[in-house]
């Protein structure tokens, strides 16, 4: 059965090489596509819009909180109730959208996140020992603020549900790891309900990571004290 009032956001910043068969997996799903260009100077766009994707090409580049920002908004605007969203480098198994959004129904959850790392983990990407140990101190705080157990605090492949959706809309951080750590910290801390649920991730189609080791080990120190200090986004706390 196809979920209803769902949608699945791709933010996309120069993925001419894999977004068409992304967006053609996602299709399969039955659920309607929205695609995020984020300031490409490829053909993004264009691929993505012959392989059947609705899609809102962003001027400037604002980085993927920003985008997925922008998807959050239109997929409120346009009365969709859920949003499945995942990278579009052919690393997230698309065809579990359907799974995760049915779990995320019934357990009433408000952020459902794709992990590499439960138990039940069975991923060919294996991150190195040192970002092992950068991931792992933001699981733990990410954890203690959503009063769950959280192992993979930087995964992009969620599905996210109202009234969240809409807090998110206004308030996701565009910065690196603003839209994923950052939005685990903020949503636990005002009371958004979030869980876990067992993926198999692969590698990347094409190209690489857009931030270096060193940038990241800038970006993490900085979520760090962000949420030590408690000066993350504000959400409204859920009712």
């Amino acid at each position: 059965m196809t979920p209803a009032h769902a949608l699945v956001a791709i933010p996309a910043h120069n993925e001419e090489r894999s977004i068409g068969e992304v967006v053609r997996s996602a299709i399969s799903t039955g659920l309607p596509v929205l695609v995020v260009d984020d300031g490409s100077s490829d053909n993004t766009s264009s691929i993505a819009e012959d392989a059947g994707a609705t899609v809102l090409r962003l001027p400037v580049n604002l980085g993927v909180g920003g985008a997925r920002r922008c998807a959050y908004r239109f997929a409120r605007d346009n009365g969709f109730t859920r949003v499945a969203e995942c990278d579009a480098d052919g690393q997230h198994p698309v065809h579990a959208i359907p799974q995760m959004i049915a779990e995320a129904d019934s357990l009433d959850l408000d952020m459902l996140i794709g992990s590499r790392f439960t138990d039940r983990r069975d991923s060919s990407v294996e991150p190195s020992r040192l970002r092992r140990l950068a991931m792992g101190m933001l699981a733990r705080s990410a954890s203690r603020a959503a009063r769950t157990r959280i192992t993979d605090a930087t995964s992009g492949f969620r599905v996210i549900r109202e009234p969240l959706l809409s807090a998110l809309a206004e308030g996701l951080p565009s910065y690196f790891l603003g839209d994923t750590y950052e939005a685990i910290i903020s949503a636990g801390r005002s009371g958004y309900r979030i869980s876990e649920t067992a993926i198999e991730m692969g590698r990347r189609w094409h190209g690489s990571s857009s931030a270096s080791a060193t940038a990241a080990s800038r970006f993490v120190l900085r979520a760090g004290l962000t949420s030590a200090l408690h000066i993350h986004q504000r959400l409204p706390d859920r009712a």
